[in-house]
């Protein structure tokens, strides 16, 4: 049975850094700590791109820029640009 491949943007990425205090903000990160963990036990497939690797780089904050790098290591996927994907993108 194939397994659930998942994309996380670069805002759930950055969520467990955030100020905890907000309901929501704590809700959020509980959920990405969850994800993560079923990537970590290989229930769930990591997808990586070309675009979450350009945003990481724009983080200014360095220890969370490393930190998110290093989930590239566990994507089964990295996507590429190509021309198709701009295709999509312009129309």
């Amino acid at each position: 049975m194939r397994k659930i491949r998942i994309y996380l943007d670069n805002c759930v990425f950055n969520r467990p850094f955030d100020d905890q205090t907000s309901i929501r903000i704590k809700l959020e990160t509980e959920a990405k700590l969850y994800i993560q963990n079923k990537i970590f036990k290989n229930v769930i497939e990591l997808v990586w791109s070309y675009i979450l690797e350009y945003e990481n780089e724009q983080n200014p904050f360095i220890e969370r820029r490393e930190a998110i790098k290093e989930w590239k290591n566990l994507a089964v996927l990295d996507i590429e640009e190509n021309e198709i994907i701009l295709k999509r993108a312009k129309n």
